[in-house]
């Protein structure tokens, strides 16, 4: 579907209708400096970035709308399905921070618990047969090698007994300062995933940037819309303005910011003058051919000027309406 070829053909129209009048209206009215211009409008096509179906419309050709108003909706399921599977991988990796931080669970540490009062008992036993071997080596009832192993068995369990202890005192420490700032970082990493989810899920529902008037609507419910085709064209008042066409003799009269009034053509009435500003003047000189650039011609060329109407009332003037300027 073609959705840009419309911006500005009446404009070519009035351009050549001006430009002629421009003449007349110079000779005819030079005291009064009125010129003859046209309106056009500087259309903006609001799209999404991402292509889909146009599921929802909000929007009606005519209609003025305010800022951040919602436009149209496209179908977004992928979009909703991969913000959801983004805020499930974050609340994991959230988790498992929490978890790093806090050390071993209750339950694990009563299995450490438990596994010193073994070790603890097991030194208490050894110890007692560790006495009872000494006073059997002192009355010669054992040999020296004997007694040395249930030393050596009484040196074990103690060690086990430290061990378990400070195995008890290391499971109630959090995880390792590089694995919790590995997992901080995956945090993050999950975090910028669900944001970018998030955002090519809002891309699908497109709201209006600026105030102004729904100029047109360019496809219909129902029909897929490519990434970045417009689906509504809108002209916001601050895109409203004015072209009219001065004799070069009369360039000098023009300045930028300078005061224009501006008369709704085939009406008279005062509530139909309009004031605005000038805000561009062209470099370049215009004119009709056949016409050959010597002395003798000079007074047939036109520069082309823009002024712009107040924000308020810039919405009187349509695009391709013809208008008279006149110069303050």
């Amino acid at each position: 579907m073609s959705s840009i070829s419309f911006k500005t053909k009446l404009p070519v129209i009035y351009f050549s209708i001006c430009i002629c009048t421009a003449f007349l209206s110079a000779c005819s009215d030079n005291a009064n400096s009125t010129f003859q211009g046209y309106v056009e409008g500087e259309f903006v096509y609001v799209a999404s970035p991402f292509g889909g179906r146009l599921d929802h419309l909000l929007v009606h050709r005519g209609q003025e709308i305010k800022t951040n108003a919602p436009l149209f909706y496209l179908e977004s399921e992928d979009e909703r399905e991969a913000v959801r599977q983004a805020s499930e991988s974050l609340k994991v990796a959230i988790a498992q921070l929490e978890d790093l931080k806090k050390g071993k669970r209750p339950p694990e540490l009563d299995v450490v618990q438990s596994q010193i009062d073994q070790a603890i008992a097991n030194e208490k036993n050894s110890a007692i047969q560790l006495h009872r071997d000494e006073e059997q080596y002192a009355a010669g009832g054992i040999s020296k090698a004997q007694l040395d192993n249930t030393r050596y068995l009484h040196d074990a369990d103690v060690a086990k007994v430290n061990e378990m202890k400070n195995q008890l005192v290391t499971s109630k420490l959090p995880g390792r300062i590089d694995q919790i700032k590995a997992q901080t970082a995956e945090v993050g990493a999950q975090k910028a995933a669900l944001a970018q989810a998030q955002w090519k899920l809002n891309q699908k529902l497109v709201n209006a940037t600026q105030s102004g008037l729904v100029f047109d609507t360019l496809y219909r419910l129902g029909e897929w819309v490519e990434a970045g085709q417009p689906v509504v064209q809108m002209l916001p008042p601050t895109n409203i303005k004015v072209r009219f066409f001065v004799p070069e003799k009369q360039l000098g009269k023009i300045a930028l910011n300078q005061v224009v009034q501006i008369k709704i053509d085939g009406n008279n009435s005062k509530k139909n003058i309009i004031s605005g500003k000038i805000t561009y003047i062209s470099t370049q000189a215009e004119y009709t051919p056949p016409v050959i650039y010597s002395n003798e011609t000079r007074s047939k060329l036109v520069f082309m000027i823009e002024a712009h109407p107040p924000v308020d009332l810039a919405p009187q003037l349509h695009p391709g309406q013809p208008v008279a300027v006149k110069i303050s």
